[in-house]
């Protein structure tokens, strides 16, 4: 099971912990933040707290039934009844369920407590795992686009329940 928690300014260290823990793994297959993300990491955690006050993101930590951060899903660009979903899980919660449970969440809390219509999701070609998550929660393949210079795929969905 796991649990969405919106993001908190006394979340800072441990997500910082989980970001610098998983910096490799999240660079097999996304693009790296790079080292000013990390320096730059209280700085850049008020601003994120500030555009989610704004009503234009909602970022989540995701837990384990111990309570563990184990992941992020996040809604950003908010506008129109539609934001982008954004999603990493952690190198050890990989492969159990984690980001598909997470997302499926997030698609209800969007429709439920934020009042959208629609989600959209942009993932590479070859990250066969992040678009089965996308397709077990009825995303739908709506364009072929590059991400970072590579081929990728746009997903959407409509939410229900708002």
């Amino acid at each position: 099971m796991v649990k969405l928690e919106r993001l908190r300014a006394d979340h800072t260290e441990a997500l910082l912990a989980f970001e610098l823990e998983n910096r490799e793994y999240f660079a097999r297959s996304i693009p790296d933040r790079g080292d000013a993300y990390f320096a730059e990491f209280d700085t850049l955690l008020r601003a994120r707290l500030a555009e989610q006050d704004a009503g234009v993101c909602h970022f989540h930590l995701v837990t384990d039934a111990e309570g563990r951060l184990v992941g992020r899903v996040n809604l950003v660009d908010v506008e129109d009844g539609s934001a982008e979903l954004g999603y990493r899980i952690g190198e050890r919660s990989a492969g159990r369920g984690v980001a598909t449970a997470a997302v499926a969440e997030v698609c209800r809390v969007a429709g439920t407590a934020y009042g959208l219509t629609s989600l959209v999701a942009v993932t590479t070609l070859d990250n066969l795992a992040s678009r089965a998550v996308l397709e077990r929660n009825s995303f739908a393949h709506v364009e072929d686009v590059a991400v970072a210079g590579r081929p990728g795929v746009r997903y959407r969905r409509a939410l229900l329940g708002h």
